[in-house]
């Protein structure tokens, strides 16, 4: 049973040509305008940031928002497979839950965002904006994965009494599995994006959200480029670091 937990490594790969060529459009699109208040070059992009990865400030932006869009994400993802395995094993559970989750699927960023400010404070406000954006993904997905276990592999388990704890780790964790993983990289890029936004409107002193009002305000074209590049970066950078943490965790299952 050791292979049992195998976690789907299939994913599009970026090609190097094509990047390269669509920067080339990018700064082709910027050379033809002629005027960087409205497309900025690629190369002052990454001249403007290299210029603010030198400054403390940067760092403690980009770490302020970190935190609360990282924090939003891991209680979503934990909040959602609890009550997931709380809506199988007990239908009044989900259907309790039903109209909740078709609500805030159902409801506008914006809108959250702006109730949202109502009670919680600005800096706070990437916290549950990215939490309630990313909980109905991983719950309806762990909720299905749970639902698509195979019957004949838990009738299995019963007639060679299986124990409890290796019904979980072998059958269900191995079946929930490629559920997770996609509803974690699609919750990655929704949490990062609605986390942004929040910041954007609550405007949280010494965040990445601020920054990019600024810019927007003073017509800062490079530094706008520039902080949307380092939520790229960041982002990408979490998913990796994220989902190496659930490879690690796979291979402890496994030598269980």
């Amino acid at each position: 049973m050791k292979n049992s937990i195998i976690l789907d490594k299939s994913k599009s790969v970026i090609r190097l040509w094509s990047a390269a060529l669509w920067l080339l459009i990018w700064q082709g699109l910027s050379m033809y305008i002629g005027q960087d208040i409205l497309l900025v070059s690629p190369v002052s992009v990454i001249q403007r940031l290299s210029q603010l990865a030198l400054t403390a400030d940067f760092w403690l932006s980009a770490l302020f928002s970190l935190q609360r869009i990282a924090a939003g994400f891991l209680l979503a993802v934990f909040t959602g497979i609890t009550l997931a395995a709380a809506s199988a094993r007990f239908k009044l559970v989900q259907e309790f839950l039903a109209p909740a989750i078709l609500l805030i699927k159902s409801t506008p960023v914006a809108s959250f965002i702006i109730l949202i400010l109502i009670w919680v404070s600005s800096r706070n406000l990437s916290v549950v904006i990215s939490f309630l954006m990313v909980l109905p993904v991983i719950y309806t997905n762990a909720l299905e994965g749970i639902r698509s276990t195979d019957v004949k592999l838990l009738e299995m388990a019963d007639v060679f009494r299986i124990s409890k704890r290796r019904r979980f780790l072998y059958i269900y964790v191995s079946q929930v599995l490629p559920f997770f993983q996609s509803a974690c990289l699609t919750g990655l890029g929704l949490c990062w994006k609605a986390g942004i936004a929040a910041e954007v409107i609550g405007i949280p002193k010494g965040s990445i959200g601020e920054k990019l009002y600024m810019a927007k305000i003073y017509f800062a074209t490079p530094d706008l480029f520039a902080w949307t590049l380092t939520v790229i970066l960041i982002s990408l950078l979490f998913e990796k670091l994220f989902m190496f943490f659930i490879q690690v965790l796979i291979k402890r299952l496994e030598r269980l």
